[in-house]
């Protein structure tokens, strides 16, 4: 089986033999299904960063592999617009990418560039925009940076979709937004990679967002990977995610806490509907009497 992505003990050292050599990966490795959405969590300066950026070819392979969909992204003969075609990326302050005055013309942007004719281009931009919740014919024509923050990223959205990858990168997708527009967004993460058309791979320090929408994750600190496995298996471990300095969703925290106190709950909840069920299961609220307030 062919995966979308697959890494074999990656390495990476800015500027080696200088002053400033800083080593960034230490033997990374993971793999990631097609259809599937993967989390890379980790402390700030893990490496997180510097691996995503191989995905697209930003960064070629020092030492180990990094293949997309079978292709070595070691062969330099390789072609870099094939592989931007296929792998998008959506960085974390993504209204930094863009600089076309009209939404239209942003949008447009990429399918222009690979060489695709106007009709073709019109219907990628059509279906791109429309896909991310912008109405085609209401935002084409529309100043760019006259937008809100959260309609400027889907615009940055958009212009990659508009190439049709077949696997999108997020860092940090949710920074920066309010909370009613970081629970659309991901809800339309979730529903791109729903109705079967791309894999997701995205990286954040947000732990409910990572929690709501992460099949499997990885987690990497000082630049290798150090743990694998679904959101329960992984948050469900709060004291080991703490020695390396990262928080379970509050949920799962309030859980550990109500077992410390020598409750026995399950720990590997995720959500509020979840964790009602659960003490409602343990404890018969139902019997409590009300307070009286004097």
């Amino acid at each position: 089986m062919t995966h979308a992505v697959e890494v074999e003990d990656l390495h990476h050292t800015y500027l080696p033999g200088s002053p400033f050599e800083a080593v960034s990966l230490r033997g990374v490795n993971m793999r990631v299904e097609e259809g599937e959405i993967v989390a890379i969590i980790g402390p700030t300066g893990s490496g997180k960063s510097t691996l995503i950026q191989h995905f697209n070819g930003l960064i070629r392979p020092q030492k180990g592999r990094v293949l997309v969909f079978g292709h070595d992204l070691s062969d330099h003969s390789l072609d870099v617009k094939w592989l931007r075609r296929q792998v998008g990326m959506i960085f974390q302050t993504p209204e930094q990418q863009l600089f076309e005055q009209y939404v239209g013309d942003d949008v447009a942007f990429g399918p222009r560039n690979f060489g695709l004719g106007p009709p073709e281009v019109r219907q990628r931009v059509k279906k791109a925009m429309e896909t991310v919740g912008l109405g085609f014919e209401e935002f084409k024509d529309r100043m760019t940076f006259s937008l809100s923050g959260g309609e400027m990223r889907k615009v940055a959205i958009a212009g990659v979709l508009a190439l049709e990858p077949r696997i999108l990168i997020f860092d940090e997708p949710t920074c920066g937004l309010d909370p009613a527009t970081a629970s659309e967004f991901l809800a339309k993460i979730r529903e791109l990679r729903d109705q079967g058309e791309v894999t997701v791979i995205l990286v954040s320090h947000d732990m409910e967002s990572v929690a709501q929408l992460a099949d499997r994750i990885y987690v990497i600190v000082q630049g290798r990977t150090v743990l694998e496995g679904t959101p329960r298996q992984i948050f469900s471990q709060s004291g080991l995610l703490r020695s390396y300095g990262l928080d379970a969703p509050q949920v799962t925290q309030v859980m550990h806490g109500l077992r410390h106190r020598g409750r026995e709950v399950r720990v590997d909840l995720l959500s509020v509907s979840e964790a009602e069920k659960e003490i409602g299961r343990r404890f018969d609220l139902s019997q409590r009497q009300p307070e009286i307030v004097a």
